[in-house]
């Protein structure tokens, strides 16, 4: 089957690429949640990272949380999928953006073509050292408010913002559950793919109940569905066939509910490497293995899925002016294509949940 043999190319070298990638990026930390944007961009260091021996074993990668306030080194350039290394073939190279943290650059973003793909996916990577997350809930998802940390972003919020994303899906759709600001929205599942915000800002990514647990130190768990990376490569749920699995999709120009879905769709999802930084993925035109894919190949050695649809998924950085706060003015969206943007989390009216990554 076509999707077997993608996977079986995944477990042959491009996986394995990515986890050297994030075996490179140095040891893992905690993250945190910010504000920031730029539209002029700064190069990354170009440290190229050569694929490794193929991955064969999906063994558990440890993470290592990153330290609050210590920054992680910036991220290495990425191999193209399609491309033997060394041999040839462009790097896809890092551009800052967002407000730097210090004076350190906190962002760093990229485009690459998923195999089998035409369009190209923006990944966006994040220094969960020097920045802190805090999960924003919304009368939609989860819904049975009121919360403290909702839509709009407020101004206090906003003198440190630097980068916000999309949350998961509705909590009907989600199977997972969510907790925040003490309470339990909707009872937490074993083994679903979880978001967790630490008391001091730090986050990680993982399967509950193995990967990550309840602790004091929890203030927000944000479920959605299984993990789609696990051990630094895509799950074999992640190259099934029974797309539908991973939620369901609109058409290629509707989401009517007459219109049949179609497997590749706008798709969003988040994961955390090695040492501990954040990265995001999205992008139009996915199905669920080729955005797994895109995630291993940044570094993430644990992932999962977010939000889907063309609606909904949005990643902004923020650059405001020196000391000024963030503002849908001086926001930047990870694709052009995006439906939502930099205004998107300073609307009262959204009603779904979204993450905030400001400095420190």
């Amino acid at each position: 089957m076509i999707r077997a043999a993608r996977l079986g190319a995944v477990l042959a070298g491009a996986c394995a690429c990515a986890c050297v990638t994030a075996a490179c990026t140095g040891p893992a930390a905690s993250p945190g949640a910010g504000a920031s944007d730029s539209s002029a961009s700064h190069s990354a260091p170009s440290r190229a990272v050569a694929p490794a021996s193929p991955v064969r074993t999906a063994s558990p990668v440890r993470v290592v949380m990153a330290v609050p306030g210590r920054a992680l080194p910036a991220p290495a350039a990425l191999v193209p999928f399609g491309t033997s290394w060394p041999g040839g073939g462009a790097m896809s190279t890092w551009s800052a953006q967002g407000r730097p943290v210090g004076g350190v650059h906190v962002v760093y973003e990229t485009t690459l073509v998923p195999p089998g793909g035409t369009q190209p996916a923006g990944i966006a990577w994040m220094d969960a050292g020097l920045l802190s997350a805090r999960l924003y809930s919304g009368s939609l998802s989860p819904g049975d408010g009121p919360f403290r940390y909702t839509a709009p972003v407020l101004p206090a919020a906003a003198a440190t913002l630097v980068a916000a994303f999309n949350g998961g899906f509705k909590m009907n759709e989600a199977r997972g559950g969510y907790y925040t600001e003490g309470r339990v929205i909707d009872p937490l599942r074993t083994g679903a793919a979880s978001l967790v915000i630490y008391a001091d800002g730090s986050v990680d990514v993982g399967a509950w109940g193995s990967d990550v647990t309840m602790t004091p130190q929890v203030v927000s768990v944000r479920q959605n569905l299984l993990p789609l990376v696990a051990g630094g490569r895509p799950t074999p749920r992640a190259a099934s066939t029974r797309w539908r699995a991973w939620g369901s999709t609109c058409g290629a120009t509707s989401c009517a509910s007459t219109v049949p879905g179609i497997e590749h769709q706008w798709r969003s999802g988040l994961g955390i490497t090695a040492d501990g930084a954040l990265v995001y993925a999205a992008g139009p035109g996915l199905d669920p293995l080729q955005l797994a894919e895109l995630l291993a190949r940044a570094g993430a050695v644990r992932g999962m899925q977010l939000d889907i649809n063309p609606n909904w998924p949005v990643f902004v950085t923020y650059d405001p002016p020196a000391g000024g706060p963030a503002a849908p003015g001086n926001g930047r969206k990870l694709l052009a294509s995006t439906a939502q943007g930099p205004w998107t989390f300073f609307e009262a009216t959204w009603a779904r949940d979204f993450i905030t990554m400001s400095a420190r």
